[in-house]
């Protein structure tokens, strides 16, 4: 069946969307986890079956989640996230020193070969690996142990370690963002980092171009050129040509370069989404009209998307996590809102229309493209 998977974690359980090719009509499963907090629930690019969920609470913790059957069923799996070596300490604002504390896993990676192979970042801001369908994790420590390490600061959620991008092209490289401390690339599997954040520029920390200390919200990647990254920043949207050596501005003609998430285009790596909103203390559309903005001249050029999206009274937001593409002939994007729509469109952004309303507020979306 040609179709996709649209998975979505929210306040309050998970949802698994489901369609055919045309993208017309949704079979809605859920709530799975219902009243957990499902920070992301992630499906295999090597296994069509296999979706993992992070699932969060006060009162038990963190547990990971998985199924094999498409979200029918689900079984927990191994959810011990120990930081390897002697934690140490980062700092907080007034330079209290703080010990290291895992609180939950905020983004999934599952490999885009091997379906047991599954990469999880984490608040505290750590990576984790599992190379057994997520039944037991290690912990990358080259990333914490990098000098810039004590110096990191928690954003506005938490210090968490939110973004992972693979190169398709050398899975050996990866970027991952964290807040508030910037990007950092590996070159070895994760084996050791270094902080790419050249061109970033930052009000209210004590060196606007610090090599760390940076809020990045969200990192993109185009299968196809690699070596292009795409940035949603606290106040900035932000392009790089080199593999995230340097940055530049291509906020352009954005009504705000405030946001969350950005998304590239299945088959067009100059074709990128984001949604901005009004600033960092109103996390709503400018003038109440939600819009998505695209670009397809790479950021240079920006348009706003609203056939479909209301365009008065409207004060949600759309996090970091929660839009994503499908890679089915004609582009579908999909994002969620912290009012409970999932919005989806099958041609590239031109319309809109409303998969579900009322969920509770969404944390993530992913697809899965169903062959």
């Amino acid at each position: 069946m040609t179709g996709v998977r649209v998975l979505v974690g929210t306040r309050k359980g998970a949802f698994v969307l489901t369609a055919d090719g045309k993208r017309e009509r949704w079979d809605v499963s859920g709530p799975h986890f219902p009243g957990w907090e499902i920070y992301h629930v992630a499906g295999s690019p090597a296994d069509p079956n296999r979706i993992y969920a992070s699932q969060s609470g006060g009162w038990f913790g963190q547990v990971v989640q998985r199924s094999d059957d498409g979200g029918r069923t689900w079984a927990p799996v191994g959810n011990e996230f120990s930081y390897a070596g002697v934690p140490g300490t980062h700092q907080w604002y007034d330079g209290t020193p703080h010990p290291w504390e895992f609180a939950r896993v905020w983004h999934l990676e599952p490999s885009a070969t091997d379906p047991e192979t599954v990469l999880a970042g984490v608040e505290d801001a750590a990576l984790f690996r599992s190379t057994d369908g997520g039944g037991s994790w290690q912990e990358l420590p080259g990333l914490r142990e990098h000098g810039s390490g004590p110096h990191w600061q928690p954003g506005a959620g938490g210090m968490c370690l939110h973004t992972i991008v693979v190169d398709p092209r050398d899975p050996t490289r990866m970027h991952v963002a964290i807040s508030a401390a910037g990007v950092f690339r590996s070159d070895d599997e994760g084996k050791s980092w270094r902080p790419t954040n050249r061109g970033l520029r930052s009000a209210g920390i004590p060196d606007e171009d610090a090599e760390v200390g940076h809020c990045v919200h969200n990192l993109a990647m185009h299968p196809s050129r690699p070596d292009t990254l795409y940035m949603q920043k606290h106040w900035d949207v932000m392009r790089s040509d080199d593999g995230g050596e340097n940055w530049y501005d291509i906020g352009g003609n954005l009504p705000t370069d405030f946001g969350f998430p950005i998304d590239v285009h299945a088959h067009d790596p100059d074709t990128v989404y984001v949604v901005p909103i009004t600033s960092d203390s109103e996390h709503f559309p400018p003038e109440g009209k939600l819009r998505v903005y695209r670009s397809r001249t790479g950021g240079h050029e920006w348009e706003p998307l609203t056939d479909g999206l209301p365009q008065e009274h409207c004060y949600v937001n759309v996090l970091r996590d929660a839009m994503a593409v499908d890679s089915l002939d004609e582009c579908g994007v999909y994002f969620g809102t912290t009012g409970g729509q999932v919005y989806a469109s099958a041609d590239a952004g031109d319309h809109w229309a409303p998969i579900v309303r009322d969920l509770p507020g969404v944390l993530s979306v992913q697809v899965q493209t169903l062959r």
